[in-house]
């Protein structure tokens, strides 16, 4: 199988992700992608061949197999990479709308149309919680459907057709079961990855709407305050007598200041 779209994916997504989100995408592509490639596709490879019962009764071991292992552990991881990774496309396509309605109106619409805001917050938190729920799915998945995150030596079936209870034998149990923990391991610090960055970005912004709207009341009753002094002022103003006029003195002060004649 190719990886090379999700390995692409990965890659776009890096330039739109918060701190936290860079280190999600390496962990990822470093402890879960390329684990998966180089390692643990191929541990798994002939797990069907190699499972051996002590009875060859025709179909019994292909039921038995069956029984034990609904759905192979690699390819369960396989498909769990894919779902946790497809979500953050939609971060990207959030970006390539912004870029193309900015080409679009011919006009710069964004600051910037991978800056994380508005929309593409929403889309980008979106995002985070679609990972996060996938995570624990498969994580219950596995434990339902395996009885528990371990893989035992020795499996006693008794499903038709096998005429009674028989022993079968699993290959390479150990190596499998490391696997099976670093593959738990993985997903649980991803999971913890992406509820610290959901957690980040809604702390950051609900911090900045706060500080915006408390800027802006302040400035608003600022604003108030200095035109009400200011219509005081100008009230105050209008109603202090002119002292200095001489037609603000009472009527008996401005004749008696006519009949003074300077001394000779």
């Amino acid at each position: 199988m190719s990886w090379a779209f999700l390995r692409d994916l990965l890659s776009g997504v890096n330039k739109y992700s918060t701190g936290i989100g860079r280190i999600w995408v390496a962990v990822v592509f470093i402890f879960r992608l390329l684990v998966y490639v180089a390692a643990a596709e191929n541990i798994w490879k002939y797990e069907h061949d190699e499972f051996e019962c002590n009875i060859k009764q025709p179909g019994c071991e292909n039921v038995c197999f069956d029984h034990f292992f609904p759905v192979s552990h690699i390819r369960l991881w396989a498909l769990q990479l894919i779902l946790v990774s497809t979500p953050s496309l939609l971060v990207v396509f959030h970006v390539a709308y912004r870029e193309n309605r900015e080409k679009k109106h011919n006009q710069t619409l964004y600051k910037s149309p991978g800056e994380i805001d508005g929309g593409l917050l929403c889309t980008y938190l979106i995002s985070l919680v679609l990972k996060t729920g996938f995570e624990i799915v498969f994580l219950i998945l596995f434990y339902k459907l395996y009885n528990g995150f371990k893989i035992p030596h020795l499996v006693k079936c008794d499903v038709r057709p096998c005429p009674n209870t028989v022993d079968c034998y699993i290959s390479k149990p150990t190596e499998k079961m490391i696997f099976l923990y670093f593959l738990v391991a993985t997903s649980c610090l991803c999971i913890v990855l992406n509820l610290s960055e959901l957690s980040y970005l809604l702390c950051k912004y609900s911090v900045k709407c706060y500080l915006k709207r408390y800027t802006k009341e302040h400035r608003g009753s600022a604003s108030g305050c200095h035109k009400s002094g200011t219509i005081s002022h100008r009230r105050a103003a209008a109603a202090r007598p002119a002292h200095d006029s001489p037609l603000s003195l009472p009527l008996n002060e401005q004749d008696g200041q006519e009949n003074i004649s300077p001394l000779t």
